[in-house]
């Protein structure tokens, strides 16, 4: 069997994709909205049969209002965030809900990953060295940021000290 070949400037030691979560499927978004849009037309059909007229023109009101904030629920979900690890970098891609997509680049011999304790909200994961600092994964919740904070340590803490194998070395008892 050949030996497997030295590992690559490129080849990635940890990899990280976030994306907002979401309770419902896409199906099930849309079953809640046509329920929602359902009793919104009922309610005001109602009151336009009984005479009250003027409660339709707010149950038209409110569809366009569910219409617009489910709409802007789906933009937002459409943001992501990729971490890369490699030997030689650690590459942050975010995808933002508009298509504006921005990478950066960090060298990881100096890298420190913090989590910033904030009272009474989620604690912010910070990544950086040389003094400055950016956020990574703000639309995790508190747990998963605790998971993926120690997950890259553990990372970084692999790449930056490897674990040598020489069979020379090895005790033979």
């Amino acid at each position: 069997m050949p030996p497997a070949p030295p590992q690559a400037e490129d080849d990635t030691v940890f990899e990280a994709r976030i994306h907002p979560h979401s309770s419902l499927t896409r199906n099930g978004w849309r079953w809640l909205l046509a329920v929602l849009l359902g009793a919104c037309l009922l309610t005001g059909m109602r009151f336009l049969l009984i005479g009250a007229w003027p409660v339709m023109i707010f149950a038209v009101a409110e569809i366009g209002f569910f219409l617009l904030l489910f709409r802007l629920h789906w933009r937002a979900m459409r943001r992501s965030e990729l971490i890369l690890l490699a030997p030689g970098r650690l590459t942050i891609i975010r995808q933002e809900a508009g298509g504006k997509r921005t990478e950066q680049r960090l060298e990881p011999g100096w890298l420190q990953v913090l989590l910033q304790e904030r009272p009474g909200r989620v604690p912010a994961l910070l990544v950086g060295s040389r003094g400055k600092h950016w956020e990574i994964a703000t639309a995790l919740g508190e747990t998963e940021k605790r998971h993926l904070a120690t997950a890259l340590q553990d990372a970084l803490h692999r790449l930056r000290n490897p674990v040598f194998d020489n069979p020379q070395l090895r005790d033979f008892t």
